[in-house]
């Protein structure tokens, strides 16, 4: 089954033909400056793609449509076949995600109209997280504003957390349904979850993706009396607030980068802002495994996936050296290795073994989309 799989921005239309088959790409690109430049919205923008795709796939037929959905709420735990109700509930959820999930109406409705006849499934990234237990997701306001804002954990990067919980539970021929783990999806945003019995128990993002651990450009965990303070001093907007640690946090605001690679760089060569960005991303990730740790009762792999997570092998010693309390054993020349299959980088002694897995969140929407479409 060839699937066209979208993840719509604001101003852009991220795109990738799979076949579900042979897990080929066969095409895959990406339009921006949408409404900014000669392409007015997201039915042009779906123009290009279609013209693009339409030269590699010749006369084949695109099966099927599934689209990226940032947010999910409380109503969506899987993965649904879409229709206009469906589009308005993702619409609803607006307030939640307000830079993603009105994009990802805009992509919707821009392949309804171009090819109305053609099935779409939505994928969410908070249906993983949905079994968090309450005493988890729930945070200590006034139930006013869980009730009727919606103020809540949900938790991000869920396609990717469920994807790679299966591929390393595989790897170490364990059930997925005993397998108790530490996934940490690394890459310009970033999240850790804690698995247990195959499922998120707990995960670093909360009502946002600002939660957390220290990201390329988020800020993560902080007091939420800053921004009250500062926005009752009148030092700042809400706005202004939300751009600043959104979009200027994190390792950008510490070493002046938010790429990771250039950050070891500058650490390795005494750049001390890199090394303290260094130091501080991988001190929260590190705390957040050890509790994790206890929250799946023993957890038995911690798994690095993502670009980050994947490719920096500096990060990953940094983040595993203070774990060694626990009896975390990296091995140099384990961790060193590239390759783009699940690995092990931990000693045989180590007491948790430590592995890199490969995530593919475009696949997973493809083969999610799929089943759906075939059932």
């Amino acid at each position: 089954m060839l699937i066209l799989v979208i993840n719509s921005g604001s101003s852009s239309l991220k795109y990738q033909v799979l076949d579900t088959v042979t897990d080929e790409v066969l095409t895959s690109g990406l339009v921006e400056r949408i409404g900014a430049s000669e392409i007015k919205d997201h039915g042009q923008a779906l123009d290009l793609v279609a013209e693009s795709v339409s030269e590699v796939l010749g006369d084949r037929e695109i099966d099927g449509v599934g689209h990226r959905v940032v947010h999910g709420g409380e109503r969506f735990s899987k993965p649904v076949l879409i229709n206009p109700e469906i589009t308005r509930a993702i619409e609803r959820l607006a307030p939640l995600a307000p830079l993603h999930n009105p994009a990802a109406v805009l992509g919707i409705r821009a392949i309804t109209a171009k090819w109305p006849h053609l099935p779409q499934v939505a994928v969410f990234d908070t249906a993983f997280h949905r079994t968090m237990p309450e005493h988890v997701w729930r945070y200590a306001v006034p139930d006013e504003l869980y009730s009727r804002y919606g103020v809540r954990r949900y938790g991000f990067h869920g396609t990717s957390h469920d994807l790679v919980t299966g591929l390393a539970a595989d790897y170490l021929g364990i059930d997925r349904q005993n397998f108790n783990a530490v996934i940490c999806h690394l890459g310009n945003g970033a999240s850790a979850t804690a698995i247990r019995n195959g499922e998120s128990v707990d995960t670093s993002m909360g009502y946002t993706p600002l939660e957390g651990l220290v990201m390329g450009t988020r800020s993560g965990d902080l007091d939420p009396s800053i921004v009250t303070q500062l926005v009752m001093r009148g030092a700042f907007t809400a706005a202004e607030l939300d751009t600043i640690l959104n979009k200027q946090s994190g390792l950008l605001a510490l070493a002046g980068d938010a790429d990771m690679r250039a950050v070891t760089e500058g650490a390795a060569a005494g750049d001390e802002h890199a090394e303290l960005a260094l130091t501080s991303a991988s001190y929260r990730l590190s705390k957040y495994i050890a509790g994790y740790h206890v929250a799946v009762g023993g957890a038995q792999a911690i798994v690095f996936t993502a670009g980050i997570g994947e490719n920096s092998i500096v990060f990953r010693e940094r983040v595993c050296a203070p774990l060694e309390v626990l009896g975390v054993r990296l091995d140099p020349e384990l961790n060193a290795v590239r390759s783009g299959d699940v690995r092990r980088i931990s000693t045989e002694d180590s007491a948790i073994t430590v592995l890199v897995a490969p995530t593919n969140e475009e696949s997973a929407i493809a083969r999610a989309a799929e089943k759906l479409i075939r059932d």
